[in-house]
């Protein structure tokens, strides 16, 4: 392969990985008019990771006080063992 093709490709690379982290940024940044509810989840239903896993759809029980997931702003504490998790300081 001829080093255009490489540094062609190594750019391209370089580009999508940029991509990736600005959308996941984004993604765990939070939506408007939606906030973090802990305690709600079903097992393999959560939005995103926690001190036990880094991922979501990794939650292993139903329930489970420090699984979350992203609902409308005022809904949580409507929600039987549902806490609105504070959002962290800058």
């Amino acid at each position: 392969m001829s080093k255009e093709k490489n540094l062609v490709k190594a750019a391209l690379t370089s580009a999508m990985a940029i991509g990736l982290v600005t959308v996941s940024s984004a993604a765990l940044a939070g939506k408007p008019g939606m906030e973090k509810c802990m305690g709600i989840s079903k097992a393999g239903k959560n939005d995103c990771g926690t001190s036990q896993h880094a991922c979501a759809g990794q939650a292993k029980e139903d329930s489970n006080p420090e699984e979350w997931l992203y609902i409308p702003e005022g809904t949580c504490e409507k929600i039987p063992g549902g806490k609105v998790k504070a959002p962290k300081k800058k």
